[in-house]
């Protein structure tokens, strides 16, 4: 996996976990060795994933803003 990261032949993997002792036996076994290469984060900066990808939070348009008021004839029906 180091390998093919540093060789860019893969930027992720995907690991289905439809084996759960063998899918656990890699987190518990592997990815502490992916963390101490640097190549696993151990903590983020955020909890969200929008956070981590320092995308700002768009605009509810279900709702009102202050100070505004939605006619019924502004209502689309």
């Amino acid at each position: 996996m180091q390998k093919w990261h540093e060789q860019e032949a893969a930027d992720g993997f995907v690991l289905r976990p439809f084996m759960s002792e063998t899918f656990h036996q890699f987190v518990e076994k592997v990815v502490p060795i992916l963390q101490e290469r640097g190549l696993y984060d151990t903590s983020y900066e955020s909890n969200t994933l929008r956070g981590n990808l320092n995308l700002s939070v768009p605009a509810n348009r279900y709702s009102q803003t202050k100070g505004e008021f939605v006619y019924d004839s502004q209502i689309n029906r």
